[in-house]
C-alpha cells in the first residue's frame, strides 16, 4: 500500500497528489493559461511594434506614387512639376512647423494647386504619407 502523504491530506498519497496535480489538475491548467497569456501578449507587441513600419512603408509608396511627382523624392519641390506649380518644401521651416492635423487637412482638402485626396486616401494611409514625409525631413 502507498505511503500516505504528510499533513492532513483526507487519505491522499503523494503519488495520487502528484498524479492529480499534473495530470489535467492545476498544473496544468495554470499552464495553459500562463501559455495563452503569454502568446497573446507576444501577438499584441508583435503588432504594435511593426504596425509603425508598415504604415511608413505603406506611406513612401503613397508619397512616392501620389507627391514625389511635385514635391520630389527629397520633398524639396525642386521638379519640373514642382516649379511648374510652386509646390512647397515639405522640409522647409514653415513646413516643419505644422502640425499632423495641419498636413491632414492640407492633404485630405488640397492647396492651391494640389488636389484633394480625401476620396483617394483613407486616414491611416493620411498618416502615413505624414510620418514618411517627417522622415524625409530628419535626414
Amino acid at each position: 500500500m502507498p505511503e500516505e502523504a504528510a499533513g492532513d491530506r483526507s487519505g491522499v498519497t503523494e503519488a495520487e497528489e502528484f498524479e492529480a496535480i499534473h495530470e489535467g489538475g492545476i498544473f496544468m491548467r495554470v499552464s495553459r493559461s500562463v501559455l495563452i497569456l503569454s502568446a497573446g501578449a507576444a501577438l499584441v507587441a508583435l503588432g504594435l511594434s511593426v504596425a509603425p513600419v508598415r504604415s511608413q512603408d505603406s506611406g513612401e509608396k503613397i508619397y512616392k506614387a501620389k507627391c514625389a511627382g511635385c514635391h520630389g523624392p527629397d520633398g524639396a519641390g525642386n521638379t519640373p512639376a514642382g516649379k511648374a506649380t510652386k509646390a512647397r518644401d515639405i522640409c522647409g521651416e514653415e513646413a516643419k512647423k505644422a502640425s499632423d492635423a495641419e498636413w491632414t487637412e492640407t492633404v485630405v482638402k488640397g492647396k492651391n494647386k494640389m488636389p484633394a485626396y480625401d476620396k483617394k486616401l483613407s486616414e491611416a494611409e493620411i498618416k502615413g504619407v505624414i510620418a514618411y514625409m517627417r522622415s524625409l525631413c530628419k535626414k
